[in-house]
């Protein structure tokens, strides 16, 4: 079956437009940022979601639905002119809103009513819905900042690559960061390593680099290319040099 053209060579901004307003210094403790995206397709069009450890609340079409972390891919269907505005938490600063463990949600989607009550903000902009979110704070954890950075530091250092070394450098035991992942990301920090590591492939897709597979795997702290596959298709739907076709 031939390739969608509309997902090659960066064609997705001819028919999306994507913006990711920063949030103010008193919400920057939770949010990660916003994400604006709109879209105009005459045909539906599959758009390829690729997972991060974030928690999303999202308002579209008048709906407010709270999306936990996903542990793989996901698809969505785009069709007509529409758009979608999102908020994405910091990993481990979603913990104070929801009031139980992160993994309950995890690769789960609900009506944030649950959580945030029925109301919702109106007009659909970043100072509406930053006046929406000051109105929901929970109480201060000072667990969620300790999570934020845990998992800042797995995403400045690609020379983390493996639990226990991460265990090390914060004079912790791997079940208890297991436990402390659990509770307040969602997912573990296996996932998490190896979700920053693969990071490393799409920016350097984005710049261009032309890449030498075999040798970044091992970069990556993969014992073969093989392993590398796997774990790529896995967490984006498709082997890597088909993903690099997307750039």
């Amino acid at each position: 079956m031939a390739r969608d053209t509309r997902e090659l060579g960066g064609a997705w901004r001819r028919f999306q437009r994507h913006e990711f307003p920063t949030p103010s210094p008193d919400l920057a403790r939770y949010v990660e940022r916003y994400w604006v995206v709109s879209w105009h397709y005459r045909e539906p069009y599959r758009q390829l979601v690729v997972p991060y450890p974030y928690v999303h609340l999202t308002f579209r079409d008048g709906q407010a639905t709270v999306q936990g972390v996903s542990s793989g891919y996901g698809i969505k269907v785009l069709e007509g002119s529409s758009g979608v505005f999102g908020v994405a938490f910091r990993p481990g600063c979603f913990r104070p809103f929801l009031g139980r463990s992160v993994s309950t949600i995890t690769d789960r989607s609900f009506d944030a009513a649950e959580v945030f009550g029925p109301d919702l903000p109106d007009p659909l902009e970043v100072p509406a819905v930053e006046q929406f979110l000051r109105a929901h704070l929970p109480e201060p954890d000072p667990r969620t900042d300790e999570v934020a950075d845990i998992v800042m530091k797995i995403a400045a250092k690609p020379e983390i690559t493996r639990v226990d070394e991460l265990a090390s450098t914060l004079d912790t035991s791997v079940r208890q960061l297991q436990r402390l992942f659990a509770d307040y990301v969602g997912i573990g920090p296996k996932w998490v390593i190896r979700r920053y590591r693969l990071r490393e492939v799409t920016e350097r897709l984005a710049q261009g680099v032309e890449i030498d597979w075999a040798s970044l795997a091992a970069e990556l702290g993969y014992a073969d290319q093989a392993h590398f596959v796997r774990d790529f298709t896995k967490m984006f739907g498709e082997p890597p040099t088909q993903y690099a076709e997307r750039y």
